[in-house]
């Protein structure tokens, strides 16, 4: 997998992010909880759902629509 999104628990934009993903089709991608984690929640705390590509680093930050999604994808 190349993406992972970071994300809360119980998180109303997360839920609205991974509706994104599966609308978008996106690759497989893995979930990471930051929640009880110091050093993510230090990184994306205030950020979250941040969508990463772990290939170049690049990353999607909350907000972001369909057509970002779609651009972020394609690279």
């Amino acid at each position: 997998m190349h993406f992972v999104l970071y994300q809360r628990d119980d998180c109303a934009l997360c839920d609205h992010a991974l509706a994104l993903l599966a609308a978008a089709r996106a690759p497989e991608f893995a979930s990471v909880w930051i929640d009880e984690d110091a050093a993510l929640e230090a990184r994306y705390g205030a950020r979250v759902p941040v969508l990463r590509d772990e290939r170049d680093g690049r990353e999607l930050d909350w907000p972001f629509d369909g057509d970002r999604l779609a651009a972020f994808l394609r690279g």
